[in-house]
């Protein structure tokens, strides 16, 4: 009798996961108003420039950071998302709106937490890349060696890209 109310109020204890689910949900959702708030702000920001004719020098470098930062914002909101979809089917119960739809079983189908940190660590490796460009973005290159390593850096993060992409179809 002691173990079987042992073991009833282990399981019940995996509901505290839904704190993890609830609060990953509301990150999510926080993120993608900021990112897409930051995305109004380029367009507004772009509208103004070309609507009163001014060519400010650092125009493009500006829009082109920002959307990047947007789209960083927003890739870290789906590591969210995905985050709390999996905890929520690995631990509470498979979404039966999802199971019902067309889609909704490819979206995630997560059945492990390797599977769910897989596919995790490749909307991470993807959000560092976007991170990676933004700042180069606004590095200043002061000779051949510094191109050099900006180009051998391009060239380790497409290496990894590619086999990142092999990795996940095996």
């Amino acid at each position: 009798m002691l173990e079987r109310f042992f073991e009833s109020t282990m399981w019940k204890a995996r509901l505290f996961v839904l704190l993890a689910v609830i609060f990953g949900l509301i990150g999510s959702t926080i993120l993608f108003i900021v990112a897409s708030v930051d995305i109004y702000e380029v367009l507004t920001y772009a509208f103004e420039v070309y609507t009163k004719g001014l060519h400010p020098e650092d125009f493009h470098e500006v829009i082109v950071s920002k959307i990047i930062g947007a789209v960083d914002l927003y890739l870290i909101a789906v590591v969210m998302l995905i985050f709390a979809f999996g905890l929520y089917e690995l631990f509470i119960s498979k979404i039966d709106v999802a199971e019902e739809s067309n889609n909704g079983t490819n979206i995630l189908n997560i059945s492990s937490l390797d599977q769910l940190k897989d596919k995790i660590a490749k909307v991470i490796v993807m959000v560092l890349v976007v991170s990676f460009f933004q700042k180069v973005l606004h590095t200043s290159y002061n000779g051949a060696l510094e191109m050099l390593y900006f180009a051998l850096s391009i060239g380790l993060l497409a290496v990894g890209l590619f086999f990142l992409g092999k990795v996940g179809k095996h």
